[in-house]
């Protein structure tokens, strides 16, 4: 039997995802959310989520103008932001349905017993913005 590998690391290093339309999901994540935009490609957007880096990848003739994410595929669920204000949730859920962004509201995780916002960007790909 092999021994486990073990990795040592100090966290995620940056999450890509692959989107149909760059022009969309620039505006979503720099111009709704906020995001500062670090490198802006035609085909490559990346963004800072705290020290975490999101690339943002268009879809480079390869990916069906009409799909989208679906979190019960095999693959990405979501991605969940640390939010360590409850102030901030609350704020930023308000700012999510003035943006007219679907979203769940702040929700209670039964499970952890955290408050989170869950959120959907123009592909459907699921986020998080989740107490710590």
């Amino acid at each position: 039997m092999n021994m486990p590998i073990d990795i040592k690391t100090p966290g995620v290093h940056h999450i890509a995802v692959r989107v149909t339309d760059m022009s969309r999901s620039k505006s979503f994540y720099i111009d709704k959310l906020g995001f500062k935009a670090v490198l802006d490609q035609p085909e490559l957007l990346i963004f800072f989520a705290g020290t975490t880096a999101i690339a943002i990848k268009g879809p480079e003739g390869k990916v069906a103008p009409n799909d989208q994410f679906n979190p019960f595929r095999v693959g990405l669920d979501h991605i969940a932001l640390g939010c360590d204000n409850p102030e901030e949730l609350n704020r930023v859920a308000q700012a999510l349905a003035d943006h007219q962004i679907e979203n769940t509201g702040v929700k209670l995780d039964e499970t952890l017993q955290k408050n989170y916002v869950a959120f959907k960007d123009p592909d459907r790909i699921s986020w998080e913005f989740y107490s710590l």
